[in-house]
């Protein structure tokens, strides 16, 4: 691959809980094709896992006439993995770190943020996205 080649893979879910195991498998396909390590890998799902159940769960709310949109942007160096949903609840921004809670839930955006090397959230009217992009070291 050259130094400016670029692929884009794009998927388009309705925003029902299960058809995140979509992007989940096809993040695992590129990540193997580049070269990632299998441990790398494992969190490089996880992490899409929980951008797209927070787009379903929290941006959609549930909607499944809403949409997901995930693209995975596969670069020499890097994996760009881009989730949009359709901002029904605007994302927040960032946290800190997982706050306090007496379930289990919560852990999505720490994850999201531990198990990636950049970060980014963007919400305005009818758009959320959660921009997550990995280096091949």
């Amino acid at each position: 691959m050259s130094s400016l080649t670029k692929k884009t893979l794009k998927i388009d879910i309705p925003s029902e809980l299960g058809f995140e195991k979509i992007p989940i498998a096809a993040v695992a396909v590129v990540a193997r094709r580049m070269g990632f390590p299998p441990e790398r890998i494992d969190k490089l799902k996880t992490a899409m896992g929980e951008a797209v159940t927070n787009a379903i769960e929290h941006g959609n709310q549930l909607s499944v006439e809403a949409r997901v949109l995930i693209m995975l942007i596969e670069q020499p160096h890097s994996l760009t993995m881009d989730v949009i949903d359709q901002g029904r609840q605007p994302i927040p921004d960032l946290p800190a770190g997982r706050q306090e809670r007496d379930d289990w839930r919560g852990w999505g955006m720490d994850w999201i943020q531990k198990f990636t090397d950049e970060v980014r959230v963007t919400a305005r009217p009818g758009r959320n996205e959660i921009r997550m992009i990995a280096y091949l070291k």
